[in-house]
């Protein structure tokens, strides 16, 4: 099963978008989603902070900004 990290921040309507088209994804194609709060670790927040949300599939940065649901469709059906 293919691991999904949502790298956000509370507040955020870009990262709100994104965890929506994840939970849509997420209930037809199973993955393991994790949200990760960019402030609760100054290192992550200094990288995303002005690329947030960002997503990665099995720890390759794959969308920054906006998450198009047939890709991420795509990329987790890949092999």
């Amino acid at each position: 099963m293919k691991t999904v990290v949502l790298y956000g921040r509370e507040g955020c309507c870009l990262c709100e978008e994104a965890l929506a088209v994840l939970s849509r994804v997420r209930s037809h194609t199973p993955f393991s989603l994790v949200e990760f709060d960019i402030e609760t670790d100054e290192q992550v927040h200094r990288a995303y902070l002005e690329r947030i949300p960002v997503v990665t599939i099995d720890g390759v940065e794959a969308f920054q900004y906006h998450v198009e649901e047939g890709e991420l469709v795509r990329r987790l059906s890949a092999a």
